[in-house]
């Protein structure tokens, strides 16, 4: 009797888990619009006033500020290390030719030149488009061995690095679409 119990409990507590905002009721915030400032070659959004493709100082902020400035999809893989499922992000057969920003800060982080076909179910890269624009951090989380990638401005969660891309660095930056945001050119 207490198994069956106990089932009823976790199988109750998954399904909760599983169920969006809509799901439950609560209003999903939309994902703001993103405005261009001709005067300074800058992209904002008006519910997030940290965002800027221009400003690469390091931002610190309390997590109940990036709760209120980020969507909550963003704000699940930026700031509590989610990851969204695989082959299932806008990026991750993306073919589009211009630049990858980090989609909590603005921070520039990949061009397109260095994306790949990874087939892995996430936009992957094999180099960084600058060399602080991510940062590194050992990840032991779920008994495996990983490197996780930060945005170098934010410490946004990104995903992870792997050893297995291909020439010339042989790495593989796989990342969240969630959390990039993308412009067109190059």
């Amino acid at each position: 009797m207490n198994s069956m119990i106990t089932f009823m409990l976790l199988t109750m507590v998954a399904l909760l888990g599983c169920q969006s905002p809509a799901d439950t009721g609560q209003e999903e915030p939309a994902r703001a619009n993103v405005r261009y400032t001709a005067a300074t070659g800058n992209q904002q959004r008006p519910d997030n006033p940290y965002y800027s493709r221009t400003d690469t100082a390091r931002l610190e902020l309390a997590d109940s500020t990036w709760r209120r400035v980020l969507p909550a999809d963003v704000y699940q893989i930026a700031r509590r290390k989610g990851t969204e499922r695989a082959f299932t992000g806008q990026y991750w057969n993306h073919t589009g030719l211009g630049t990858y920003y980090c989609g909590a800060c603005g921070n520039a982080l990949f061009r397109s030149d260095a994306k790949f076909a990874s087939d892995c179910g996430w936009p992957s890269f094999f180099e960084v488009l600058r060399k602080n624009g991510v940062s590194y951090q050992d990840d032991h989380s779920y008994g495996m061995e990983r490197i996780e990638v930060l945005c170098g401005r934010c410490d946004a969660h990104l995903g992870h690095l792997f050893d297995d891309g291909p020439p010339p660095t042989g790495k593989r930056y796989c990342m969240n679409s969630i959390v990039l945001d993308f412009e067109p050119g190059l």
